[in-house]
């Protein structure tokens, strides 16, 4: 049976509105998953909520705390399977079916091993009708780095880029201040947010010197990002803005670099040892490390040598590229480095996923083809 055939238009209604609702997390929630619930008789809601933040309530008890003694009877539709298990919180399937609900619409099942199936199986048990697959699509994009992490075993990569016309990402001196404009560096902020790590290389510190902090309007919560620097000897550890502020710093270097003896982790600076292969980091151990630190999403900000490495590995889930009215010539530093493509045969393909004025930039999202990733 077809997903139209399955669910009314009230159905998609609620989904939709629930799946709006886990999107207020976005910047909060990491690690945990966005998520959204919607209590309705009929097409009159009684109580919705959402995730607001690791350790606090999920999204089902907000909803039940609004509906009350409405929720007895009502249909939840929940953009992830409710949880069955305890961790900082009780299991959300167990408050449904204290609640009365008889019916729970879930987008997606989840595949966090503590859950997967199990919060359907106790709410089947307890007699309640399930079904999933509604707006599947839309919840897994809302998703996909808690998914990737989940699934992959990696955080979901995104590399930031600024670019002229011509396809220059920086002046031959290094010098990238500023290609994009004022509103696409505003922008970018809203992005940061809501990654879990901003990843960059010691030749950007050492060139343009980041802070590599989240800027947005004061009323706007959000958990600030873990910086990571690859500096494979440690030639940056010691200056720069990404040691400054509140949000937190983690070093990956060579597994023969020499740390400092006395480090100041007053703002929160580590460092770990990645493999390196030939010179180069193993960039799926980058990855896989964050991973194991609860990343679910990282946003890469660096320049064409390390962005074109990650690319050439196959690691890159999306681009999100603002290209500004402005030439730059061809002295001018490329998008990426080392792509090493000499037929047209062997061009990378993208697909879009978004565009849109930022500004006076074109803003674009690609990403590789399904099939690549």
């Amino acid at each position: 049976m077809s997903e139209a055939a399955k669910f009314s238009t009230t159905d998609h209604e609620m989904m939709a509105r629930a799946l709006r609702l886990a999107e207020r997390g976005a910047f909060t929630t990491r690690p945990n998953p966005m998520v959204g619930c919607v209590i309705a008789h009929g097409e009159e809601v009684v109580g919705e909520g959402w995730h607001q933040r690791k350790g606090e309530a999920h999204a089902e008890v907000f909803a039940l705390q609004a509906a009350g003694d409405r929720a007895k009877g009502a249909t939840a539709y929940v953009t992830l399977e409710p949880c069955a298990h305890s961790g900082d919180t009780g299991p959300c399937a167990k408050a449904l079916v204290a609640a009365g609900v008889v019916r729970v619409v879930c987008a997606m099942r989840d595949p966090f091993p503590k859950v997967d199936g199990a919060g359907i199986d106790m709410l089947q048990v307890a007699g309640i009708a399930v079904e999933v697959g509604l707006m599947d699509a839309q919840a897994r994009e809302l998703n996909r780095g808690f998914l990737s992490r989940i699934v992959r075993g990696r955080p979901w990569l995104r590399v930031k880029l600024a670019a002229s016309l011509d396809g220059r990402s920086a002046l031959a001196s290094g010098d990238s201040k500023w290609i994009s404009s004022e509103a696409s560096r505003h922008d970018v902020h809203r992005w940061r947010a809501r990654s879990g790590a901003l990843l960059t290389g010691a030749g950007t510190v050492l060139v343009d010197n980041p802070h590599l902090t989240v800027r947005l309007p004061t009323d706007e919560a959000f958990v600030p990002p873990l910086r990571v620097v690859l500096d494979p000897g440690l030639a940056t550890i010691a200056r720069g803005h990404v040691r400054e502020g509140d949000a937190p710093t983690l070093y990956l270097h060579a597994p023969d670099a020499k740390p400092p003896r006395v480090l100041n982790t007053g703002n929160g600076i580590e460092h770990a040892a990645v493999p390196v292969e030939r010179g180069l980091f193993d960039l799926h151990a980058v990855l896989r490390l964050l991973a194991d630190r609860g990343i679910n999403e990282v946003q890469l900000e660096a320049g064409a040598t390390l962005a074109g490495s990650f690319l050439a590995a196959g690691l890159v889930d999306e681009l999100l590229l603002y290209i500004a009215p402005v030439l730059l010539g061809e002295r001018a530093r490329p998008l990426f480095d080392g792509l090493q493509i000499d037929e047209m045969t062997e061009r990378m393909q993208l697909r879009m996923v978004d565009s849109r004025h930022i500004g006076n930039d074109l803003r674009l999202l690609l990403r590789p083809p399904a099939d690549a990733s």
